[in-house]
């Protein structure tokens, strides 16, 4: 399935940063498998290093008050739509006369509207469409990508001296270019982002909030990295290429504060085409704008989906929608502190099916730890650590991700047994951990059978369940609330009410993660 530019989510951790994004995470959402027969499996493991991906999917901010259709109005006086003069009235006719100058073409079944929407701009059905019916097909001249934009020769000609570890600065030259350029070919397509300085990510929040609304999410982690690694990639590369090329980039866009916004719209409405099957160990595409496509709203229970090919990039329905209702892509498997990292964002509990909670890697070690007596089971405990470490079976920055109901992919299969060595090789007896540690580990057929899921936890070895509940009850503590306090909230219409819009979709976050919490809990009682 093709989303935006994936990962967090996939098989895992929690997303960090926009530009210091971890290169092996950046790689396209997958599709969403069909149910399998059989328990459904509740581990899945990232690797090591949790760090998020360019963005996948985009989406206006659910709810987010007066999203307006023109970008930054810094830039509204140097770049209007269609190039010069005043900006179009009507926003919307704009774009879809500049879709028809470029070849992008829209099935005359769907709108492109503000009303009916679950925020912002979206798409909405004319009439009853079907599965595999052609929405909307983009031709790849009318995406924007570094290999587009007006001066795509000179950041070929520059390629080297613009590496980042994102891979995102080309991209974001582009844009910055074409914001400030009085012809721009993409400017009625601009006239539909909302405003960037309204843009509603945790990264814009004020930072005492940020901590008390999301503490223990690993929001306001995931933030912290963005924000050192935003301000270090502007001023090591991108400041200094854009005054060494001053024709191009004028005054108003040399700014770190529109820097930040726009590695916010491109976290939040980029696309990164998925490698093909026999590419995998190639590094992942660079992330691309796709007009039209990011005007798509987000759901877990989607209806439609981005196909690449050679030419275009088509969006298909993928099964019935009624006249009248809005067409939703996906943005991957994401859980709700990725979408309000990511998107800011949440889909309301229990409406995500793809929402996660995490265990970190450390979590469970400090759990293991004090369930040690003695000085020498400490001991012991730290060289079986050291030794899952060798294997890069753990790591210090990984996490164990629980899913609600998820069905893994083969990928995450392998993961999932990782997650049950650890328990395996820290709960094991001495002796059978130095036949294990002689034979440097496993063999490919020595893994555990059985697999963690819904169903087997409380058939697990009485020292496993025992491991894994008292991680749970360290993971618990690091919020600042616990889940009586958010159920007393959420069951009180006139006390929600009175939240801002900020402290809900915290709060969803909060919920839904220690609700996955509770459930294991149960299963290891």
């Amino acid at each position: 399935m093709a989303t935006r530019t994936k990962r967090p989510r996939v098989s895992g951790g929690r997303p960090a940063p926009g530009p210091s994004l971890c290169p092996a995470l950046r790689q396209p959402a997958r599709a969403t498998a069909p149910p399998a027969a059989g328990p459904v499996p509740l581990f899945r493991v990232p690797s090591p290093k949790r760090s998020a991906s360019p963005a996948r999917a985009r989406r206006h901010p659910r709810g987010l008050p007066g999203a307006g259709p023109r970008h930054l109005a810094q830039l509204s006086q140097v770049a209007q739509p269609g190039g010069g003069g005043e900006p179009d009235s009507d926003p919307v006719a704009g774009f879809l006369s500049w879709c028809g100058r470029v070849g992008l073409e829209l099935s005359p079944k769907v709108a492109v509207s503000r009303q009916g929407t679950v925020a912002g701009y979206g798409m909405v059905t004319r009439e009853s469409v079907l599965p595999g019916e052609l929405l909307f097909a983009v031709p790849r001249a009318a995406l924007l990508s570094p290999h587009t934009c007006s001066i795509r020769d000179l950041l070929e000609r520059e390629r080297d001296a613009l590496q980042s570890q994102s891979g995102w600065v080309p991209l974001l030259l582009a844009l910055l270019h074409e914001l400030q350029a009085p012809a721009s070919l993409w400017s009625p397509y601009f006239a539909l982002w909302p405003e960037l300085d309204r843009l509603e990510h945790p990264m814009f929040w004020p930072e005492e909030e940020r901590q008390r609304l999301l503490q223990g999410t690993g929001v306001p982690e995931a933030v912290e990295k963005d924000l050192a690694n935003i301000r270090s990639e502007f001023y090591s590369i991108v400041l200094p290429f854009m005054e060494a090329h001053p024709d191009l980039f004028g005054p108003s866009v040399r700014s770190l504060e529109l820097y930040h916004q726009l590695v916010a719209l491109v976290m939040a409405y980029s696309f990164q085409e998925p490698l093909e099957e026999e590419e995998d160990e190639k590094e992942p595409n660079s992330p691309l704008m796709v007009p039209a496509a990011d005007i798509l709203n987000h759901l877990a229970n989607h209806n439609a989906n981005l196909e690449y090919s050679a030419d275009y990039l088509r969006m298909v329905a993928t099964r019935p929608i009624p006249k009248g209702q809005e067409v939703f892509n996906t943005y991957g498997q994401m859980a709700n502190w990725q979408l309000i990292h990511m998107y800011g964002f949440v889909e309301p509990y229990p409406d995500n099916t793809d929402d996660t909670a995490d265990i970190q890697m450390v979590t469970v070690r400090e759990a293991a730890v004090r369930g040690t007596k003695g000085e020498a089971e400490r001991l012991q405990l730290y060289e079986r650590w050291d030794f899952l470490c060798k294997l890069e079976m753990v790591g210090e920055e990984g996490a164990f991700v629980i899913g609600r109901e998820e069905v893994l992919t083969e990928e995450e299969l392998a993961a999932t047994l990782k997650t049950h060595g650890c328990f395996q090789v820290l709960c094991m007896p001495a002796e059978e951990f130095r036949e294990f540690k002689d034979r440097d580990g496993w063999g490919e057929d020595e893994w555990e059978e059985d697999r963690l899921t819904v169903t087997n936890i409380p058939k697990l070895k009485a020292s496993w369940r025992q491991l894994l509940r008292d991680s749970v009850l360290l993971t618990l503590q690091t919020y600042a609330t616990d889940l009586k306090t958010e159920e007393d909230v959420l069951s009180n219409k006139e006390a929600y009410a009175k939240l801002s819009w900020r402290e809900k979709q915290a709060l969803q976050v909060r919920y839904g993660q220690k609700m996955i919490l509770h459930q294991l809990l149960e299963l290891t009682s």
